[in-house]
Order: structure tokens, then sequence, then C-alpha cells
């Protein structure tokens, strides 16, 4: 036994402590594991029990610098701490840490809970002053290895990627070719046919989320890295990955390195975590331009960040993305006074557009806007003197617009031919793989089986795919269709107003020839100044002064109606009266009560009064007749129909209304009266159907009431003995 071991010693557990920094070490650098795995031969030779032996192995394929989280060193730190641990074994020192403060934090409670420390050189006490000295130097030297190997790593890398041969992971579309920093493009058709797409659409539309938008609506697939495997995914694009590919130097055949640093922060919990940081190009390590045959040249990359950058959220001093939205100098235009971006409101029923510069100023204890204009004349002015410009351009502009009719259906049926034909390829490769194998060995040939038919379906959907784009693709276009886009060349106007061209077609165009729209406002007189591409400068003035709009009123009709109608309904009522008529306002809403009350003040006609009743019988409606009489309103919209009482309508689609005198109170009755008889017994001693006895009864040739009790209440008619042959003479 060693003299540095005591009973005490014995007694606790030996930790057997089992590391390897990267996965690359735990597969490729076996005998260094195993022999760390061995050392718990060596706790057994030194007096520890095979029950108290613990080997920590859950480190593996973790750097010990302490940025990353090693759950096994904490939890062997804990049970020293605990006094639980009386031998800890390593290799090497450099194994339990490779920086001096977990290392030292380690020593410390070994010092205090009476642990040692063992490697192959031996075993040290870290309460003994010389013991503690060589842990410590241990240590030191451990940190400063890894600092050495660290440089000399980093300099072969550094000095590898200035020369451009550094190979790292390339972007999809690209590959690595046999010599020393060859980047090929990728022998897939389909793929390097998919990233020129890309570039191409955006040319067309200039935004990533258009482009991002046009894959998704044709429906196509991109291919992305497999991280299982070197073959390449075919998957829906997302908009992440359309932005990467515009952003990323590569495709602009240029060799990058550096773009990225790790820089080390304190996280809420104390621990020190590392994080990756974009740094701007004007600070990239290595930047190779025409370092390989790119998708785009240098000068259309620049192009394209600058466009990208552009579409983002304007601030007051960036125009931001061309957005919908009627006000069309969006971006472009800037203040006369203080030469801010100016931004954009709108107001008023139908958005009317306008501009305001963000700079305000307090005058008199409130703020106030440098400026603030409304935009729809500046905007008329602007789009004329840009049609003006363009329009001996605008031949060559619809020959253009001819060419590219087809070019975008052609693009997505490029694709699908490419799908269909690697979909081809990997089923006839299955197929191969099925047929190579022998019949007898049922289990692989299932499992072949089930592959080739997977590959025939995607072949199959494919070719379906590809079909149906070809019959939907638009034919040829006709000699008298050419004629009409030239035609609108020439009249490049109607093509500005017509309901097909949106806000932000509209916008593209300005942006297109315009960099600045500077305004600036004196009295009535807007003074607008045009900076056009190329540096020309082109100024006009505009006249702010309100044309004259002439006043919009309610027709003479429904002004007389409504006076009529307000001599007996509330103004809700004389609403419901007019919707129902299908009449509008003057701005042709629907009308309301609060606006039948404003259209009547305004025509000083009076309003509606409850008075006292008229003589003759008060005047209700159907509601209130029904609940006086004590019968179903249904009954009487029945009877008045029916001509069994009569009604009174100011105007068509008005409510009905009853007259209430003691005369048609003396029709509803509780019992019969003498002499009449039920409808269908005066219409057997009367010899006539029930219409012809209801319109005698209408004449008031037969005498008619309404029974509202008993069994069979109802009408009733009075017939006589000398009315039995009031009908005969009838034709």
């Amino acid at each position: 036994m060693h003299d540095k071991i005591n009973p005490t010693h014995l007694e606790r557990a030996a930790y057997v402590y089992v590391r390897q920094s990267t996965a690359a070490q735990v597969q490729h650098n076996r005998e260094s594991t195993d022999r760390q795995y061995k050392l718990a031969q060596r706790a057994l030779r030194l007096g520890w029990s095979e029950p108290q032996i613990k080997v920590v192995d859950e480190d593996l394929a973790r750097s010990g610098s302490g940025t990353a989280d090693r759950h096994g060193f904490a939890l062997m730190t804990a049970e020293v701490a605990l006094g639980h641990v009386g031998l800890i074994l390593s290799i090497e020192v450099s194994r339990v840490a490779r920086n001096n403060a977990d290392w030292y934090r380690l020593l410390d409670l070994c010092g205090v809970t009476d642990t040692l420390i063992g490697d192959e050189d031996g075993l040290y006490h870290p309460g003994l002053f010389n013991d503690r000295l060589l842990l410590g130097l241990k240590g030191t030297m451990a940190e400063a290895e890894l600092h050495v190997i660290r440089a000399r790593l980093e300099g072969g890398i550094r000095n590898k990627a200035a020369r451009g041969e550094l190979r790292r992971g390339l972007p999809v579309g690209f590959v690595w070719g046999d010599h020393d920093g060859e980047v090929l493009f990728h022998p897939d058709e389909a793929v390097t046919h998919a990233v020129r797409c890309v570039f191409e659409k955006f040319t067309e539309v200039g935004s990533a989320r258009q482009v991002w938008l046009w894959f998704r609506a044709e429906g196509l697939a991109f291919p992305s890295p497999s991280h299982a495997s070197s073959e390449l995914q075919w998957v829906t694009p997302t908009y992440t990955g359309i932005h990467q590919i515009l952003t990323n130097p590569v495709y602009a055949g240029a060799y990058t390195y550096g773009k990225t640093h790790q820089e080390r922060y304190v996280d809420q919990a104390g621990q020190v975590r590392k994080r990756v940081r974009h740094v701007p190009r004007s600070k990239w390590a290595v930047l190779i331009r025409d370092h390989h045959k790119g998708f785009i040249d240098w000068e259309t990359y620049e192009m394209n960040q600058s466009r990208i950058a552009r579409n983002t959220h304007p601030t007051p001093h960036e125009s931001g993305a061309v957005r919908e939205g009627s006000a069309l100098l969006q971006g472009l235009a800037t203040c006369g006074v203080c030469g801010r971006r100016l931004r954009v409101y709108y107001q008023g029923r139908h958005a009317t557009p306008g501009y305001y510069c963000a700079a305000s100023a307090v005058v008199n204890g409130r703020g106030q806007y440098c400026m603030r204009v409304s935009g729809v004349r500046i905007n008329e002015a602007v789009a004329q003197a840009f049609l003006d410009a363009i329009t001996p351009a605008g031949i060559e502009a619809s020959l253009l617009a001819e060419q590219n009719l087809e070019a975008d259906h052609e693009a997505a049926c490029a694709q699908w031919r490419l799908q269909a034909e690697k979909a081809r390829y990997e089923s006839e490769r299955a197929e191969r793989r099925y047929r190579s194998v022998e019949p007898e060995n049922r289990l692989v040939a299932r499992t072949l089986e089930a592959a080739w038919e997977k590959q025939l379906g995607e072949l199959a959907s494919a070719e379906a795919e590809l079909a149906r784009r070809l019959v939907s693709r638009p034919g040829p276009l006709s000699d008298e269709e050419r004629m009409k886009i030239r035609a609108l060349g020439a009249d490049l106007r109607t093509v500005w107003e017509a309901p097909t061209t949106t806000d932000r077609d509209r916008k593209e165009l300005l942006h297109t020839l315009l960099d600045e729209v500077n305004i600036s406002v004196a009295g009535s007189t807007a003074h607008i100044t045009m900076r056009w591409k190329g540096g020309t400068v082109s100024e006009i003035d505009v006249d702010l002064k309100s044309r004259f709009i002439p006043p919009v009123r309610t027709d003479e009709e429904t002004i007389d109606l409504v006076r009529r109608l307000a001599v007996h309904y509330p103004d809700a009522v004389i609403a419901g009266i007019l919707n129902r008529q299908g009449r509008r306002t003057a701005l042709g809403d629907r009308f309301t009560q609060g606006k039948v009350g404003n259209l009547r003040r305004y025509w000083k006609i009076p309003r509606f009064e409850r008075g006292a009743h008229p003589e003759d019988g008060e005047l209700v409606t159907i509601a209130q007749a029904a609940k006086i009489l004590g019968m179903a309103p249904s009954t009487l919209h029945r009877w008045l129909a029916d001509g069994f009482i009569a009604g009174e309508q100011i105007t068509p689609g008005s409510p009905w209304r009853i007259r209430l005198s003691d005369e048609i109170r003396a029709r509803f009755v509780e019992a019969v009266p003498e002499g009449h008889v039920p409808m269908v017994d005066a219409m057997r001693l009367l010899g006539v159907s029930r219409q012809t006895v209801l319109h005698r009864v209408k004449r008031d040739e037969l005498a008619a009431v309404h029974v509202r009790c008993g069994r069979r209440k109802g009408l009733y008619i009075k017939v006589l003995g000398a009315q039995h042959h009031l009908f005969d003479n009838l034709s």
C-alpha cells in the first residue's frame, strides 16, 4: 500500500475520470480511451474494492477548457465537497481540466476534504505543500499546452485560408475539386438550375421574399444538404434558405474566411459561455474575389446586397422596402427644408395619401411638423413627368415584356423536367438493386421492393406534375396579341392606369429611374425637384389649391318621402322603410337612425310626435292591434290581405297600420251572433267559393264577424234567407 493512503481514504470511494475532447478522438483514438478505463485496475491494486470504484465517463467528446457543460466533472466535484471521495485517478492532469479555474477549485476542495489525486506518475495530496506545488505546475502546463496546440492549429488554418485552399463546407450548388482550393459547380444539373432560378427571379422581382413566394406558388422543391449523408435532399424552400443564397459571396465566385468570430460571456447562471458574432465585411480575415467561377459576378452581388438592404422597414434617413399603398413616392420623397426622408400617412374615408417630415419643432408650447402636404396632386405630377420621360422607351419595353411572358413559365417547367429526370434515375437504380438480389433472400428483397415502389410513386407524381405544367403553359402569342402589346408600349398611360397595375408595380417603376423627389411647400404651391438615375435633375411646380367639388346631396324624391313619413313614424322606422325600398344616402350608404335624423334636421323637417288620437279611431300598428284585439298578428295580416279589415300604408315598404274604430272593434266578438254561420256553412248555403264570399264581404254586401272564443272560432258570415239567391244572376 502507498504511504499516502490511509484507512480513511479506503473507506471512501475511488473515482476514475475518463474524458476525450472530441467525438473523433473517441472514435479513432481507442488506445487512449482504453488506457483511461484500465485505471480502475490500478485502484484495485491500491486497496479499493470493486464496488467502491466508480468510473466517470459522462464527459467523453467534451472539451476540458471549461466552456462546455461537463456534468461528470461537476458530479465528481460535488462528491469531493461532501467528503465521499478518497481518490481521484486520471491518466494525466489535462484530462481532468485544461483551465486553472476548474483545476484550482478542485485542488482546494481536495485539500479540505483530504482527497488524493493520482496520475501515471504517482499519488499526490493537495493538502501538502510540495504536492500542491507540483499539481499546480502540472495544471499550468496543461493550460499552456492547450494554448500552444490552438495557436498551431489556428495558424495553419489561417495560412491555408489566406491561399484559398482551406476546405470547409460549401453552399448548395458547389463541390470541392481534386486540386487545392478548386471549387466546381455541382454535377447535378437540377441543383445548379434551381440555384440559377433564385438569382434570375431576384433580378426580376427584387425581393428575397418574392422569390420565396414564387417557388412556393410554383410548387418547386429546392436542394438542401443532409447532415446524415453526403446526398442532397429536395425539400420545400424556406425564406431563410433563399435569403442565405442571395447574401452568400461564394455564389459570386469569392472565397471568404473569418466572417464570424466567437466571444465569451457570462450567462445569468454565472457560467462562461461562447456565442458567434457576425463581423462586417471590412473585418473579414480573408476575401479573395474571382477565386472560382460563380453563378453571378461580383458587381451583380454588390447590387443585390444594396437592393436587399433597402428592403427593410424605413427609417428617418432610409427609403425602406417598396410596400402596398397609394403613396407612390414612399421611400423617394425628401423634405425640402431639412432633407429628411418624408414619411407617409393616410387619412379620410378613401385613405388619401400624404407626406410629412418627422422632424418636429416645439412652437408656442406644442409640436409642429416641419412639413405636411397632401400627396394626391404631387403623385399625379410626378407620374406625368415619369411617363413623359419613358415614353420613347415604351416600344422597347413592350418588346422585352413580350419575350419575358414565356420565360417565367419556362423556368418552372425546366425545373420540373429535371425533377422528373432525377426521379426516373432513382427508380431505375432501385429496380437494378432489386433485380440484383437473390430471390431466396426474401428479407432483403422485400426491403428493396418497397424502395422500388416508393421511387415509382415519386416518378409518377413528378411526370404528372410536369404534364400538368405543360398543358397549362400559355401558347405562343398571336399577331393580334403582339400588336396590342406594342400598342400599349406606345400608350404607357393606359398601362399605368390599368386596374391590373398595382400601386406596388408603379412604385417599382418609379424606383428604377428616380433616386430622390425633393418637396418644398410655399403657400399653396409645391416645388418638386426630381433627381433621376445618372444625375439628371428636373423641377416642376404643383398648385395645391382645392378644386371645386359639387355638393353631394340626397335626391329630392327621398327627401319628400322622409317629409311625409316623419309625420307618422320615428327615425328608426323611417330608416327601415328607406332601406327596404333600396334607397341610399348621398354617399351610397344604407340609412340608419342617425343618418335619417341628420337629413331631417338639415332640411328642417319636424320630428314625429305622438299626438291625440283622431275622432274616428286610434291608428295603431299590426302588433299593437293584435294585442288589443286578443289575436295573433298573422291572423290580422291574413284578414288585411283578404279585405276583412282595412289598413293604411304611407309608402311601399312602410308598416301597415289599422285604425281601430268602434266599427272595427265590433267585428271581433266573444260569442257567435244570431244569424251568423261559419265560412264553410256560408259557402254551402250560398253555393259559391270562399274567395267570392270574401269579395262580397269586402264590398259590404255581406256582414261578417270574427269569433275569438269557442271550439269553432274564426270568421262567421251572416246569411239570411233572401241572400240565398244573391248569387243567382252571376255569370
